[in-house]
């Protein structure tokens, strides 16, 4: 695969499948045998648990949002500079609905294998997050 190819491929990842919660488009850019470390630090695989992560976020966050700050791409690797954004509407890693609006840090790296992201591990700024979602607790 090229360059080019991956790079369209975490484009797609993010603003096509995460932004707008696609599951058809899951199935065509994820290999079926997925290994996805998340950036909440939850480690699934295979379609059926990659769908369950989404699940999680979009229950927390339903207005979850991935913004691109950056890609670079190799013929068989990506990394992505991220912000993450939404409204705490639903509980997360035991903290109940706040109601206000995160924004937090990460980056994804990417394994492609046979035109498919075989691989993802996301290094999200958890504790940014968490004091965010935190009631005081």
């Amino acid at each position: 695969m090229s360059a080019e190819t991956n790079r369209q491929l975490v484009e797609t990842f993010f603003n096509v499948m995460w932004n707008s919660w696609s599951e058809e488009a899951m199935r065509e850019i994820l290999a079926a045998d997925i290994d996805f470390r998340g950036s909440i630090g939850l480690h699934v695989t295979g379609h059926d648990g990659f769908r369950g992560y989404m699940q999680t976020i979009r229950d927390a966050f339903p207005d979850f949002h991935n913004r691109i700050d950056d890609i670079i791409a190799t013929d068989d690797r990506a990394v992505a500079r991220l912000t993450y954004s939404g409204t705490h509407q639903g509980e997360l890693l035991g903290h109940a609905p706040t109601g206000r609006r995160i924004e937090y840090a990460g980056v994804a790296l990417f394994t492609m294998t046979a035109d498919r992201i075989s691989k993802v591990w996301v290094l999200g700024d958890l504790w940014g997050l968490m004091q965010q979602i935190s009631d005081g607790e």
